[in-house]
């Protein structure tokens, strides 16, 4: 058995623990058991399945203190950063209680048998189903929100799957205790054995995809790795979804009449989005289009005083800081951007201060534009819109695109408006694309390589990709999904073609 290790990035010291990394046959066994707990779960209501969402959220808050004390010491991140984290990953699961509850993600509709234009038609009924067991990945800058406890698990238990998650190797301690928290609240509700399992290592993550019992995996990490993922799965004899979050640049564009009117506000609230948790966010902007001038030299200025009196900000691991530092050098000689600021490092750990870079929007080329995970940003100066499409033609698309315009501007924000609309999956006005809310509305998701689909991992709607159609047809009611049977079932539905309230 080979025993893993945990290291604080806060000082660099790597400690053993006891959690072995998952055996071949170990993690046959975890997914047996989500495949047997999956045929269980589908025979149990959805207001059986909400409860089972509540008490999780409740079993997380009763543990609340050990969860964030350990992620301080295996992530780094501030208590105050991993407390709202942890508040959010609890939110979300009642959250998801509430779509359960709802029942419209289920798409129930029905067709009675009667004329039609093309003759006698038959009765037919079709709604979402919940696909089996689901791999999930945890992320690195997430211990709670993107991981264990996250939304993908959330979703795939909302959706009526089980759940296999695979432990990042950055918070092992923190994902074996958020493991720990979960299934002994599920267990506590009566679900069965199964319903949430865990595996740790490497090999274990890619036996997990290949596992025929696995029937979709969520992940949210680097392109290269989603990739080798990608493959692994196309390599299955039955190839499954995979839904991946994997690398994004949100540009941010500031217009002359914003810079001009609250250039000290903008350079403010960019310096906060761009540095907030050291960087290390998938929605952090990576490239700001400012306009050239006095105005735009100074909301630059204004990020690189904020930089230059900062102190150093700890990277999740030792991968991402020797990244921070290659991807730098490497935007600025292949890239040919200018530094303003170059980052400091702390005396111990994986630490890093801000970097701020420059480049004219004339030389901007796919060299300046890769995502740099880290407190980094890359300030575009322009002249004019035409040059804000050119330069937006060499960034690849992202989760996100944001526009800070002027009062008067009307006519050039709807202008930025088309150019951003086909290549992201969000578009934020006169704010920050840092911090995603988690509502019914949310889309967090983009064309590749933001994203493999179009599907989103935040909000309501995540469910979906952890569902799959099927149709009934002259079914007799007694094999029909209480949904789709007749009278009042509690759920909106779309009946004969005309779309019905819960009520009726």
């Amino acid at each position: 058995m080979t025993t893993l290790s945990t290291t604080d990035p806060r000082t660099g010291t790597t400690t053993p623990t006891l959690i072995e990394q998952t055996t071949p046959e170990r993690l046959v066994e975890i997914t047996t058991l989500a495949r047997d707990a999956f045929r269980n779960l589908s025979t149990r209501s959805r207001a059986w399945r909400a409860g089972l969402l509540q008490a999780l959220a409740d079993g997380l808050e009763e543990d609340r203190e050990a969860l964030v004390s350990a992620a301080m010491s295996e992530t780094g991140l501030p208590q105050a950063r991993l407390t709202g984290e942890l508040t959010r990953s609890i939110f979300q699961l009642r959250l998801f209680a509430d779509v359960v509850t709802e029942g419209g993600y289920l798409e129930a509709i029905i067709d009675h048998a009667g004329d039609t234009p093309l003759g006698p038609g038959p009765d037919v009924r079709r709604m979402l189903v919940p696909l089996g067991p689901v791999a999930v990945f945890g992320a690195s800058n997430f211990p709670f929100a993107f991981s264990v406890v996250g939304g993908d698990t959330a979703s795939a238990l909302a959706a009526g799957g089980s759940v296999v998650i695979k432990a990042h190797g950055s918070h092992l301690l923190t994902s074996q205790r958020s493991y720990e928290s979960l299934a002994r609240s599920a267990a506590a509700h009566g679900a069965p054995e199964g319903t949430i399992g865990i595996v740790y290592g490497q090999q274990a993550g890619a036996d997990l995809v290949r596992d025929p019992r696995i029937t979709a995996v969520g992940f949210t990490g680097s392109l290269s790795t989603g990739k080798i993922l990608q493959s692994l799965i196309d390599e299955r004899p039955t190839p499954i979804p995979f839904y991946g979050e994997l690398s994004s640049v949100n540009p941010l564009i500031v217009t002359a009449g914003a810079v001009a009117e609250r250039g000290e506000e903008i350079a403010e609230g960019l310096y906060t989005s761009f540095t907030a948790s050291a960087g290390q966010l998938c929605t952090k902007p990576g490239i700001a289009l400012v306009p050239e001038g006095e105005a735009g030299d100074a909301l630059a200025a204004g990020l690189v005083s904020r930089g230059g009196a900062a102190d150093p900000q700890t990277l999740l691991n030792s991968r991402i800081h020797h990244s921070f530092d290659e991807i730098r050098t490497r935007l600025i000689e292949e890239g040919h951007a200018r530094s303003l600021l170059a980052p400091r490092a702390a005396e111990e750990g994986f630490a890093r201060t801000p970097a701020v870079l420059e480049i004219d929007a004339d030389h901007v080329t796919p060299a300046v534009t890769e995502e740099a995970f880290g407190p980094l940003i890359v300030l575009v100066r322009y002249r004019d819109l035409a040059q804000i499409g050119a330069t937006l033609a060499a960034v690849p698309d992202s989760l996100t695109a944001t526009i800070h315009s002027a009062a008067g501007e009307a006519q050039e924000r709807q202008a930025l408006t088309e150019v951003v609309r086909d290549v992201v999956g969000r578009i934020i006005y006169d704010g920050y694309p840092t911090g995603v809310r988690v509502c019914w509305a949310m889309h967090h998701g983009g064309p590749w390589p933001a994203t493999n689909t179009q599907h989103t991992s935040v909000g309501a709607t995540a469910v979906r990709r952890f569902l799959r159609p099927l149709a009934w047809q002259d079914a007799p009611q007694e094999v029909l999904p209480p949904e789709l049977r007749e009278g009042q079932v509690g759920i909106p539905r779309r009946v004969d073609g005309v779309l019905r309230p819960s009520g009726s």
